[in-house]
């Protein structure tokens, strides 16, 4: 399966995607049964409504962040190496002329936080770009300029710029691990991410202690707006959906070699 073709098909696992269809499909069921059509018509907005809703956002990504609790980077052990995983900048695309932050950028942040508390000599900058984009571009070189702008020496900081997911950032690592002949590291990604993540490094034959960051589940009281679907809502119902059903595709095709979580 092409990476191109496993991002298409991934779609239809999206809420939106997925009631759209089921509303567009029950819409032409209506034409000859009405009764199984309006059915139809009530599945797909519930498909839409219920992940859109903000009590059921929190809840299903905190079920991911849950597993690994953020801590002061004091108590990170020492490592040979910090891993920080790519998808936290984007590409200098016009009109922008520079590379730009996006909501997943604490990823790097916190690599120099640890690199700063002096938890590892290196930093592996993992991260490249969709083969359907533009190959000029990749990540890892704009996450080492943006590394040596926060303080960490530019030969601290080691590249791996050709994967375009999650597996291809465990293995590519993995080569740079051995060859470095490093024993263990900080895998750093958001802790939506993580528990994917830290399989799929394990799996690679990384030692890797989990290092979360980018929570977006932060204390709050219910209250009845969080019956009120929103767009922010429903997308981190998307990418909390997203991790669930990658993993089990990553243990199916086996990139994740036990299908047991990882604990921290």
């Amino acid at each position: 399966m092409s990476l191109f073709l496993s991002k298409v098909l991934s779609l239809f696992i999206h809420p939106l995607s997925l009631g759209l269809m089921v509303l567009l499909a029950s819409g032409v069921v209506t034409y000859w049964w009405k009764r199984r059509g309006l059915a139809g018509l009530g599945l797909g907005l519930l498909i839409i409504w219920i992940p859109a809703t903000p009590i059921f956002s929190d809840w299903i990504r905190g079920t991911l962040e849950s597993r690994y609790p953020p801590a002061p980077v004091e108590q990170a052990p020492a490592t040979d190496a910090i891993v920080a995983l790519g998808g936290a900048i984007g590409a200098p695309t016009p009109p922008r002329v520079y590379p730009d932050l996006n909501g997943t950028s604490d990823r790097l942040w916190h690599a120099a936080r640890l690199f700063k508390a002096e938890k590892a000599p290196f930093v592996i900058a993992s991260g490249g770009t969709m083969p359907w984009k533009d190959q000029r571009f990749r990540e890892a070189p704009a996450m080492q300029d943006l590394l040596t702008s926060w303080g960490v020496p530019s030969d601290s900081v080691l590249l791996e710029s050709t994967s375009a997911n999650t597996y291809e950032n465990a293995t590519n690592t993995a080569a740079i691990v051995e060859n470095r002949g490093f024993d263990r590291v900080l895998l750093v990604t958001s802790a939506l991410h993580m528990r994917r993540a830290l399989a799929t490094f394990r799996s690679a034959g990384v030692d890797a202690v989990p290092v979360a960051t980018d929570y977006q589940i932060v204390e709050g009281p219910t209250i009845l707006l969080s019956m009120i679907p929103s767009a922010g809502a429903l997308s981190g119902s998307t990418a909390a959906i997203r991790e669930y059903v990658g993993y089990l595709v990553y243990h199916w095709r086996g990139w994740i070699t036990n299908p047991k979580a990882p604990s921290p």
